[in-house]
């Protein structure tokens, strides 16, 4: 027989399966030697109370073994005489279009203009050895896109768009943890992300697709209204080549190169509001102390701790973003004379520090400049002048969270994850006035809700600028293809349709089945 229970335990009772039966056993008068397996459908903590409690919605299998796997496997086809269609960026996005696509019996073809996902780290490693960043193969360009390293959080509000739980499932199907299924906040981990989208490609040939690495697009092949394919060049060789078919375009959202060609080409495009500020850094064991309650901090049950806050500042949202428990801070500039910060951490979230994205709500109203181009502009502009103010390295800029607050140079540093260096710098006087402002009044917010996050312990490192995309590449809201030029469907964070690793994958598989329409309706 099987059960499925709601149960709010300890931590150290939902520490394990083993556990957890035993409590089962316990409370609902079973014989623990009938219990055959448990499954943790939904796990969540609540700390809101001193007392730290963890809820699980369990399936019980009583006198009886499961006859399914934990995750739903989807069955990919053999598409090597199907029909084409050309998936540019091997991001999320990409990925999920691409086994979308081999799903509906259509053949892929993926380029990618960065590394493999395994080559891609000699390039991460150099960018701290030597503070020079390759424009094709960084934290952001590559195989597996800005998720890769950094995080692989799995964590979206965007459920109404698509098939979550079909993400997820596919996640497991090539090597995550089936955790992700039941956490209320999952997360891969940057040391086991890069294998699952290694296994995610093996799929991709295997059954009969292609994946080109290190293949830049250039341009996109159009025939009046139509586009039939793109041009591109090889990273290393300069050899150029065509691709042809309907283009699913999931480029990222730092292709700027994209950007521009696209706008020379008058393809329709719009700004889109961003949001931007900094990363704030605390020692974990703070943020561990202040969530649970705790001067001990976690314990020996307890993950490391996260946060989050939101504010409202001038009209203007003010909150944290991407926040990574027990993690470090990384360099993801995608070109030279540029300094931008994001966070990421392992699967187990075990590091000395922990780090949010806080940034501030950018509408497009609030800058003047080319009505479609001006976001990526400012972006460009901060960018810059943060790495002017980083001695024009990766050296990241950086202050004191209570010395920024009240407008005080930093005359020291604390230790930090972030590998390239820290300089201290007056961010409250360069930064953007009404970024710095709306900042430090959302500084001031945080601290009075949760006592003790508002510290000197804590480092404010600049900046954070690539939350999202800043233009949003026009498409129609029913069949997801461009409004003008048939057979292109903009896609993913880069077309301005997402905002994370899940919601890029559901948009992609949304793309990708739109493609399929559109090649039936050309037979």
């Amino acid at each position: 027989m099987v059960h499925e229970l709601q149960i709010r335990v300890l931590p150290n009772i939902a520490a394990s399966t083993a556990t957890i039966k035993d409590y089962v056993a316990k409370e609902k008068g079973f014989d623990a030697r009938t219990i055959k397996e448990v499954r943790v459908l939904k796990r969540s903590i609540d700390a809101r109370q001193r007392t730290i409690f963890v809820n699980l919605s369990l399936r019980v299998f009583v006198n009886e073994m499961p006859d399914d796997m934990p995750f739903h496997k989807t069955d990919y086809p053999d598409v090597s005489n199907g029909q084409r269609a050309v998936v540019v960026g091997e991001g999320p996005a990409g990925l999920f279009a691409a086994l979308k696509l081999i799903e509906l019996g259509i053949r892929p073809i993926v380029v990618e203009r960065g590394k493999d996902v395994r080559n891609r780290k000699t390039d991460l490693a150099r960018i701290t050895k030597t503070h020079k960043v390759e424009t094709d193969s960084n934290y952001c360009f590559g195989e597996g896109g800005a998720g890769a390293y950094s995080d692989g959080k799995l964590y979206t509000r965007s459920k109404k768009r698509g098939n979550v739980e079909k993400i997820l499932n596919v996640f497991c199907q090539h090597g995550a943890s089936e955790n992700i299924l039941s956490d209320a906040h999952p997360h891969i981990g940057t040391d086991k992300l890069p294998r699952v989208i290694e296994n995610m490609r093996n799929t991709i040939i295997g059954c009969g697709g292609e994946v080109h690495h290190q293949t830049r697009m250039t341009s996109l092949i159009i025939n009046g209204d139509t586009v039939e394919g793109i041009e591109t060049v090889d990273t290393e060789t300069g050899l150029e080549k065509s691709f042809r078919g309907p283009v699913i375009l999931a480029t990222g959202h730092s292709a700027r190169d994209v950007y521009q060609y696209l706008h020379s080409s008058n393809v329709d495009m719009e700004a889109k509001g961003i949001a931007v500020g900094v990363r704030l850094e605390h020692p974990s064991k703070l943020i561990d102390q202040i969530q649970y309650h705790n001067k001990e901090g976690r314990g020996k049950y307890l993950p490391a701790a996260e946060y989050s806050f939101v504010t409202q500042v001038d009209g203007r949202g003010v909150y944290s973003f991407c926040m990574c428990p027990g993690g470090f801070v990384i360099p993801a500039a995608t070109g030279p004379e540029q300094i931008v910060v994001n966070g990421m951490s392992p699967s187990n979230r075990n590091g000395q520090w922990s780090n949010s994205g806080m940034v501030v709500e950018l509408r497009p109203e609030d800058i003047d400049g080319d009505p479609v181009m001006k976001m990526l502009e400012w972006q460009k502009r901060v960018e810059r002048d943060c790495w002017m103010q980083g001695n024009m390295r990766q050296t990241a800029p950086a202050q004191r969270m209570c010395d920024f607050v009240n407008g005080k140079l930093s005359y020291d540093l604390p230790k930090t994850s972030y590998a390239p260096g820290l300089i201290s710098s007056p961010l409250h006087f360069w930064l953007p006035s009404h970024v710095s402002h709306q900042l430090r009044e959302g500084f001031k917010d945080f601290g009075r809700k949760s006592r003790g996050f508002l510290t000197n312990e804590a480092v404010v490192i600049a900046v954070e600028t690539r939350t999202s995309s800043p233009i949003r590449i026009l498409r129609d809201t029913e069949r997801l293809m461009h409004v003008r030029l048939h057979g292109l469907f903009p896609c993913g964070e880069g077309a301005g349709y997402a905002g994370g690793i899940v919601s890029a994958g559901v948009d992609g598989e949304r793309c990708a089945e739109m493609c399929a329409e559109y090649l039936v309706s050309r037979r």
